[in-house]
């Protein structure tokens, strides 16, 4: 069974999913694409959600609240990540980006070992279901530019504001 409950943040209700291996889900309520990716989750796995409390929540809120007010930079979770290999391996890669700092579409593909594999990158980003703690927010244009975000680019932009605040970092050559 995946379990499945929504909470409020500052950048607007999200819906917290979990299975005994991990979080599965962490994603915008309102996205366009909640649907097929919470089907993708239920389809890999083999279960269905269920509203109900996990463990697993506890851990995130207060993850994700600390997160919020600046004093976590990085995620101890434990994650079930539920897709195809290439995705899982995209959002491996995302990981790897740290607190502060972003990066374009084309250095995660050299870094995931195939500078063509641009496009489907991007595509795997967008199907992330765990946003922020698999940060593909952190993901950026070649020309600097915040392209696409799941959860509007104005989320994004918030985002990459909070970190750059609290990251230390103030150059526009790490972050946009």
């Amino acid at each position: 069974m995946i379990y499945i409950k929504h909470i409020d943040t500052p950048v607007g209700k999200m819906l917290m999913g979990a299975t005994d291996e991990g979080i599965c889900l962490f994603d915008f309520q309102y996205r366009k694409s909640i649907e097929s990716i919470m089907k993708r989750i239920e389809t890999n796995s083999g279960e269905k959600f269920e509203e109900g409390e996990h463990p697993y929540f506890g851990l995130l809120e207060g993850q994700i609240n600390e997160y919020f007010t600046g004093t976590r930079k990085e995620f101890d979770l434990p994650l079930h990540l539920l897709g195809t290999p290439f995705q899982k391996s995209v959002w491996q890669g995302l990981l790897k980006i740290p607190y502060g700092e972003t990066r374009s579409y084309k250095q995660q593909s050299i870094f995931l070992g195939n500078e063509k594999a641009i496009r489907a990158v991007a595509g795997a980003n967008g199907e992330n279901g765990i946003a922020i703690i698999i940060p593909c927010h952190r993901v950026i244009g070649e020309d600097g530019s915040l392209t696409g975000y799941g959860g509007g680019l104005q989320r994004k932009k918030w985002l990459l504001d909070l970190e750059r605040k609290h990251s230390g970092k103030s150059g526009q050559g790490e972050l946009f």
